[in-house]
């Protein structure tokens, strides 16, 4: 009776301690993220107003979604 409550525990402690791996983290997307953010992504769906590769339209793009999108004072008004 005695061995096999010790490899009840046993098996319990494997499977415990199983869960406590963990994957690497690597970045397998191919997504070049060394570049400018107003560079863009190459793909047509973006923000309208916003020209990608134009840094002086990313910045009005940003300036106008903080004041309409994420400005608390103006959402409570």
């Amino acid at each position: 009776m005695k061995p096999r409550i010790t490899i009840i525990f046993l098996a319990a402690g494997l499977a415990a301690l199983a869960g406590c791996t963990e994957k690497p983290q690597t970045l397998e997307s191919g997504v070049k993220v060394d570049s400018a953010a107003f560079q863009g992504t190459g793909y047509p769906f973006a923000a309208a107003g916003w020209k990608q590769g134009e840094k002086a339209s990313w910045e009005q793009q940003l300036k106008t979604r903080t004041v309409n999108g994420q400005n608390e004072y103006t959402k409570v008004r």
